[in-house]
């Protein structure tokens, strides 16, 4: 099986870096999957969602994305986030009460605050 290396970096800190059989990532254009091979690509990432890499064993990694960009290129994939969280990391509870509390202040728009525990909570496995 083909393999591709992924890096996940955000502003702080290396979040995560490997090999991965594919990526799927929101951008503002819409959901973009990527397998070895893809086309180089640049794209902004959409607010308010998550990413997926998916390890050679088919092991799913989840990552809450704030911000930033997508980086492709033959054989190597970028995420470069202002902010980012494994999934694992993620604190639903208070992710959860964070969502919920964002939504009633928020009266119908999207606000940094809701797309950031909206992303967690996607990362952690939750529907939204």
């Amino acid at each position: 099986m083909a393999e591709m290396n992924v890096e996940l970096v955000a502003v702080e800190r290396q979040v995560w870096s490997g090999t991965a059989s594919s990526v799927i990532v929101r951008t503002v254009e819409g959901d973009v999957g990527i397998l070895p091979g893809h086309a180089p690509l640049l794209a902004q990432l959409k607010e308010g969602f998550s990413a997926r890499i998916i390890a050679p064993g088919g092991e799913e990694i989840a990552v809450a994305l704030h911000g930033g960009f997508l980086s492709v290129t033959k054989d190597r994939v970028s995420i470069l986030a202002e902010d980012a969280q494994l999934g694992d990391e993620v604190d639903v509870a208070a992710a959860q009460s964070a969502y919920d509390e964002a939504q009633r202040r928020s009266n119908g728009e999207d606000t940094t605050d809701l797309l950031r525990a909206r992303a967690q909570l996607l990362a952690a496995g939750r529907s939204v």
